[in-house]
């Protein structure tokens, strides 16, 4: 595989829904509650669904109701299922394609999460070291990504990942060790509502960290590890996340940000952040 400019500003691994036939919309199920203003089975079109398998309130989801789906992203995977491994033959066009498409989708997520992360790793100049051994791994989940529905229906994601997750973490450590100072280590911490405000957390070990409506307000996360963080209800006025290592765009948009948030690139400040 040839040297990129960047790995993880690759357009498939970014969603697509003109290119997907709103896989997220039909295969996954969602309940009532605080996300969502109705119940829907697996398998079954959200009603919000158009022909188009474009959403008919995309612009207005949490007025209705439905934030759960504003916080949700596909990868890419979205795109890679209808096109690549179904051909661009849609569950309507094709019904008894359906439930396999519905079950190979999640599969194709999480493998797309993966290499997300391994195309953010790969562009860290700092993991240097660890770009041989993470390119290999980007070619091995990228060769998966474009297999047949019956050979992805087989992959053992929990075991791709536990391979892949020491190579990333060498990564973190080889892009952390840049940063100076002596880094905090809240690697899988529940810090559900901490007062964090201010703090310095940059170059900080945040894997896993349940952050959970904590408080980071101006906090210092520059080059913090927040792979698998979850970040509902975070308040991030103010803080800056430039350069936050494995930063996914539905922590942020899970999260709570005001104009004066610094955004890594090319992640995107969510719409319905403060101004």
């Amino acid at each position: 595989m040839p040297e990129r400019t960047s790995y993880a500003a690759d357009p498939d691994l970014q969603a697509d829904c003109g290119s997907c036939f709103g896989l997220c919309c039909v295969a996954l199920p969602f309940s009532r509650s605080s996300d969502f203003p109705v119940n829907k089975s697996a398998g079954t079109p959200c009603g919000n669904l158009q022909e188009d398998f474009l959403c008919g309130i995309h612009e207005r989801l949490r007025d209705k109701g439905y934030s759960g789906c504003t916080v949700f992203d596909c990868f890419g995977a979205g795109q890679k299922v209808s096109q690549v491994t179904f051909k661009g033959v849609s569950w309507r066009e094709a019904p008894d394609s359906a439930r396999v498409m519905y079950e190979v989708f999640p599969v194709v997520r999480q493998l797309q999460e993966l290499l997300k992360y391994t195309a953010q790793a790969l562009d860290l100049p700092a993991a240097r070291p660890a770009h041989r051994d993470l390119r290999r791994a980007y070619e091995q989940i990228d060769a998966l990504t474009r297999g047949t529905a019956e050979t992805l229906l087989t992959v053992d994601v929990d075991a791709l990942r536990s391979a892949v997750n020491p190579l990333l973490l060498r990564a973190s450590e080889l892009a952390r060790a840049a940063v100076p100072g002596r880094k905090k280590n809240h690697r899988g911490a529940s810090l559900i509502g901490s007062r964090l405000r201010g703090a310095n957390l940059r170059g900080a070990s945040m894997r896993g960290a349940l952050l959970i409506a904590a408080d980071l307000s101006d906090a210092d996360l520059r080059d913090a590890d927040l792979i698998g963080a979850d970040m509902r209800d975070t308040n991030l006025y103010g803080a800056d996340l430039r350069g936050a290592l494995f930063l996914t765009q539905p922590q942020l948009n899970a999260a709570k940000g005001d104009a004066r948030t610094k955004v890594p690139h090319p992640l995107k400040r969510p719409s319905h952040w403060a101004a």
